[in-house]
C-alpha cells in the first residue's frame, strides 16, 4: 500500500511465445524469468498483491514457487500473440477483485522479459504516479542516436533504399538530433481508473520515468545472453 491506495502487481506470462518457446520459463542465471518477478516483488513492501496471468500450468507453478499467486488461468481468447496488455490486465483485475472481494487502486504491470530491473526502479515509478497524480507512468530509456528515427532507412521489395523520414536528409551530426525514448519494459504503473475507463495502459496524463543504464527486454536468445553478461559485469 502507498498512502491509502492498494497496489496490485500483474505479471503477464503466456506459454505461447514464438521467438523463444516457453520464454517465460527460460532461466536467467539459473532462475526462470517469471520467477525473477516473484523475487523482485518480495523486495517491494508497497505491493499488496502480486499475481501471474498465464495459460500454462508450468508457468503458474514456477510463479507460485517464487511468491506470485496464480489463482486463475488466462482464457484462450486472451492467450494469442495479438492480444494487448490492457485486455490481459483488465481480465486479471476483474478476476482478483472478484476473488479477493477488494478494490485495487494502483496497478503495476511487470513483464518477465525485463530481468535487469531493480526493486528501487519499480518503487520509484509507483511513487511518481501517486505523488505527482499521473494517470499512468511508464519507465523509458533514451534511445541510442544510431537508432534515432531520423537515421532509419526503408528498403522496398524491389530493393530500393529510402529515408524513413525525409527530415533525416538534413541530419549531418548526431548533435542535431533531439533525444527520443523507448519503452524498456521495467514497469508500467497506472491507476485503476486509467485502465477501466480508457481500456489502455496510457491515460490523458501519462508520465515518463527515465532510467539510466543498460536494460534489455528479452525477445531472443541473444537478448538473454546479453542481459546475463550485463548482470555479471555489474
Amino acid at each position: 500500500m502507498i498512502g491509502n491506495q492498494r497496489v496490485l502487481a500483474i505479471c503477464p506470462a503466456r506459454g505461447g511465445s514464438k521467438g523463444i518457446p516457453l520464454k517465460n520459463l527460460r532461466p536467467f542465471l539459473g532462475v526462470p524469468l517469471v520467477a525473477r518477478v516473484g523475487q523482485l516483488v518480495a523486495e517491494i513492501p508497497a505491493i499488496d498483491r502480486a499475481v501471474v496471468s498465464t495459460d500454462h500450468p508450468d508457468i503458474a507453478k514456477a510463479a507460485q514457487e517464487s511468491g506470485l499467486d496464480a489463482p486463475f488461468f488466462r482464457p484462450p481468447e486472451l492467450s494469442g500473440d495479438r492480444v494487448g496488455d490492457a485486455d490481459v490486465m483488465l481480465h486479471a483485475l476483474d478476476e482478483i477483485e472478484r476473488l479477493d472481494g477488494a478494490r485495487y487502486d494502483v496497478l503495476v504491470l511487470l513483464q518477465p522479459t525485463s530481468p535487469l530491473r531493480t526493486a528501487a526502479q519499480v518503487l520509484a515509478a509507483i511513487e511518481k504516479l501517486v505523488s505527482e497524480n499521473w494517470d499512468a507512468v511508464w519507465t523509458v530509456s533514451e534511445t541510442d542516436s544510431k537508432a534515432h528515427p531520423l537515421k532509419q532507412l526503408l528498403v522496398s521489395e524491389s530493393g530500393d533504399l529510402d529515408l524513413y523520414d525525409p527530415a533525416g536528409a538534413k541530419i549531418i551530426a548526431r548533435q542535431q538530433l533531439s533525444p527520443v525514448y523507448h519503452r524498456n519494459g521495467v514497469a508500467y504503473v497506472l491507476t485503476r481508473e486509467c485502465l477501466v475507463d480508457h481500456q489502455s495502459l496510457r491515460g490523458p496524463r501519462t508520465g515518463a520515468l527515465v532510467l539510466e543504464g543498460e536494460l534489455v527486454s528479452i525477445d531472443t536468445l541473444w537478448d538473454l545472453e546479453l542481459a546475463e553478461y550485463i548482470h555479471r559485469k555489474r
